[in-house]
């Protein structure tokens, strides 16, 4: 199921890409692997995926270890400050920056091993109450906050916008995401290192990816619903 999953993603992110002119290339697929077992992370990495998402800091350390080193984990759900040690330095990216103190947290965490640890800053682009992320109007000032910390290493935005049934409706919140990073691009250039564009999951990663996502994070498309009572 997992590798006919993945076929039906590629397919839909192919579409998307010729649709908005885009190479395929652009794009990172993300499984999130939240919940799911060796087993099945195992199946989506035969298929050929190399890059893991996950929500949970003690999730992702279990499967750093069991698993093969070649994977690129993501930590894409909240991070709080006292468990950043046990992230930077197996996570590639951590998508879910939205506080100066976490980023001088993983800076300090980072500067102990020795490495630049890569971030996104995640913004509440459609100011949700029970979502994190720093506001829309607050991300310019957040950002040249963190440039400054000299172990992190700013790669780009990321939002979880809402959930809908219509991934049209969210097609708003993803230009007001891509002229968010053209803005902060244009004045903090010197400083960004990079354009990632981490929105879309599977109820719109399409649309997303039409209005300029770099990283689209899949986990129900690709292994199916989640039982949350395990």
């Amino acid at each position: 199921m997992i590798r006919e999953n993945l076929k039906e993603v590629e397919k839909n992110i192919c579409r998307a890409c010729e649709k908005a002119g885009r190479d395929r290339s652009e794009v990172t697929l993300i499984a999130v692997s939240k919940t799911k077992p060796v087993e099945d992370i195992m199946e989506a990495y035969e298929a050929g995926i190399r890059d893991f998402g996950e929500n949970k800091v003690q999730e992702l350390s279990e499967k750093y270890e069991k698993l093969p080193k070649d994977i690129r984990w993501h930590m894409i759900g909240h991070l709080q400050r006292n468990k950043v040690k046990n992230v930077v330095g197996k996570a590639v990216l951590i998508h879910s920056v939205d506080s100066l103190e976490l980023a001088r947290e993983i800076n300090r965490q980072a500067e102990k091993q020795n490495i630049r640890a890569d971030i996104l800053l995640e913004v509440n682009i459609a100011n949700e109450e029970t979502k994190f992320g720093v506001g829309y109007d607050n991300v310019s000032e957040l950002a040249k906050s963190i440039i400054e910390l000299p172990y992190v290493n700013v790669k780009g935005l990321m939002c979880i916008a809402p959930y809908v049934v219509d991934s049209e409706q969210n097609r708003k919140f993803f230009k007001k995401m891509l002229k968010l990073d053209v803005d902060i691009m244009s004045k903090l250039c010197n400083n960004i290192h990079g354009d990632v564009m981490s929105m879309g999951m599977t109820c719109d990663y399409g649309v997303a990816i039409e209005e300029g996502a770099t990283m689209v994070r899949v986990g129900t498309g690709i292994f199916g619903e989640r039982d949350y009572s395990i």
